[in-house]
């Protein structure tokens, strides 16, 4: 089969295209013909090297975390579906998605009425907005500030913080501000002059915060300034994306919960019917693999990146 592989950590360059042995699904595994595989931020951390602590990575590698596709194949064990059903959800370690077929033991059934290149946007954005939300603690009447408001996660995060009751201010440049305003979220520029801006859109309270919680799906050095509108404390801030966050104070939650699949199935059904939207900002075939990863690394994808390995 053909799959993306890179043998060495570094650049976008590493990656290449290669013909490699397709997998066999081992005892509770299924094996899918990949349709469309999800390009995440963890995708070119883990290929420069910048996640081994808590991704360690044996080379050459296969990256992708996610997919949506037809099972092909069942291993041993019971497997809940059969060969030729619709399924998305996570490719096993050591069997990444950017590839023709992969291997996984969590994945739920693909609503029909859910694209491919939708249910393979779903799993980790909604994973992980829904996991910090509740590590938040969000709640209806409360403030969040979001950064990164407009990539996939953050995009899922408002929706879902938006339906909880909470005010949502979420940082995003301006081209996605009206995006964001259809959502319910209050958007605002991010860059020079933030903490100007946000202070215009907040009250100081009497312990000296401005906002409830701050989730930073950003990276982008938020974490001194956020601290500061919690008033002055680490509590209720998280972040996925800043690798100093430890320097801070400040948790990186990087982790998946025990059993993330029946909020899977929920969020696709919402999905489906059109009450959880996550935008798919392009779509590249195998071949452009370290395209698709460039433009997430540039942080202005402005949506969901989804690799089409049969287009």
């Amino acid at each position: 089969m053909e799959a993306v592989v890179f043998q060495e950590f570094g650049g976008p360059e590493v990656l290449g295209l290669r013909k490699i042995a397709r997998p066999r699904p081992g005892a509770g595994q299924i094996r899918v013909e990949v349709r469309a595989a999800g390009v995440n931020p963890i995708d070119h951390k883990i290929r420069r090297g910048w996640m081994e602590e808590l991704f360690p990575t044996t080379l050459p590698a296969v990256p992708g975390r996610e997919f949506a596709g037809v099972v092909d194949a069942l291993g041993e064990g019971g497997t809940g579906v059969a060969v030729g059903d619709e399924v998305f959800g996570w490719g096993d370690t050591g069997s990444g998605t950017y590839a023709e077929y992969a291997l996984s033991r969590q994945y739920v059934r693909k609503p029909a009425a859910l694209s491919w290149e939708s249910a393979a946007a779903l799993p980790v954005a909604t994973e992980t907005a829904q996991r910090v939300l509740d590590l938040l603690g969000v709640a209806k009447g409360e403030t969040l500030l979001l950064h990164g408001a407009a990539g996939a996660v953050g995009t899922v995060a408002a929706q879902l913080a938006v339906a909880r009751g909470a005010t949502v201010i979420g940082t995003a440049s301006p081209a996605h501000h009206e995006r964001l305003r259809e959502l319910g979220v209050r958007p605002v520029a991010y860059g020079e002059g933030l903490a100007a801006r946000l202070n215009e859109l907040t009250s100081e309270r009497p312990d000296g915060s401005r906002v409830d919680a701050v989730f930073d799906a950003a990276g982008r050095g938020a974490l001194p300034l956020s601290i500061e509108l919690r008033g002055g404390t680490t509590d209720r801030v998280v972040t996925i994306a800043d690798p100093d966050a430890a320097a801070h104070g400040v948790p990186f939650s990087a982790s998946a919960v025990s059993d993330p699949l029946p909020a899977l199935t929920g969020h696709a059904h919402l999905a489906a019917e059109g009450r959880l939207r996550l935008p798919i900002a392009e779509t590249f075939p195998l071949t452009e693999a370290a395209k698709a990863q460039s433009l997430s690394e540039s942080g202005h994808a402005g949506g969901k990146l989804i690799l089409l390995p049969r287009a």
